[in-house]
């Protein structure tokens, strides 16, 4: 029986969550627009300010998709990743030419990757976020190329996801794997604990 709803299209945070052995329902499998949040950056808007927003908002939308489905309630999980660069906000790419784009700022240097996961349940909200640091090798332009030919990048943060061919890019990390894949599963397990909710395979006192 599901503890709680999932508000997000992304199939790699519902691997984790499977991973994280936490029972739950797809929420956007009831109703594929109703959780959709304007993802543009405010002005001067801070990258884990912005995080934190877009987590948020996308846990409150879910809250009301329950209420206007006459669902059963049961708290939401909803996340938000960004990848950030020299204090730049590098969201989802619009094209394959601005994914292009990303991913020559990132060739050679070193980003973060911020996540930021929200629960609600009924007034309360919580939210954490993690970061991780992330260091690309030199990329050439033929190889870019091919990446986004994949049709990989165009969904992604930064336009790359870690767990799939731009693993070859990556010569160093540091922070949370889960977490840059999109649900940092240790902060992820904590905030659940707190609101009651625990794994099938960690269970505390």
């Amino acid at each position: 029986m599901a503890l709680i709803y999932l508000a997000s299209r992304s199939p790699r945070r519902r691997e984790l969550l499977h991973q994280l052995g936490v029972a739950f329902d797809d929420l956007l499998s009831h109703e594929q627009h109703g959780a959709d949040v304007d993802e543009t950056p405010h002005p001067d808007e801070a990258p884990r300010d912005y995080v934190l927003r877009l987590a948020r908002a996308k846990a409150e939308a879910g809250q009301r998709q329950i209420a206007s489905r006459g669902l059963q309630p049961l708290p939401v999980l909803a996340a938000d990743t960004t990848v950030v660069l020299n204090g730049l906000i590098l969201g989802k790419p619009s094209n394959h030419q601005h994914a292009r784009e990303m991913l020559h700022r990132l060739s050679a240097h070193a980003h973060s990757v911020m996540t930021a996961v929200t629960v609600a349940s009924n007034a309360r909200i919580e939210t954490v976020v993690s970061t991780s640091t992330v260091e690309f090798r030199d990329l050439d332009a033929a190889e870019i190329d091919h990446y986004v030919a994949s049709g990989e990048p165009l969904d992604k943060a930064g336009a790359y996801g870690i767990q799939g061919r731009a693993a070859m890019f990556v010569r160093k990390l540091a922070g949370s794997y889960s977490g840059i894949m999109g649900l940092p599963l240790i902060a992820t397990a904590d905030l659940l604990w707190r609101f009651g909710i625990a794994s099938d395979w960690s269970p505390r006192d």
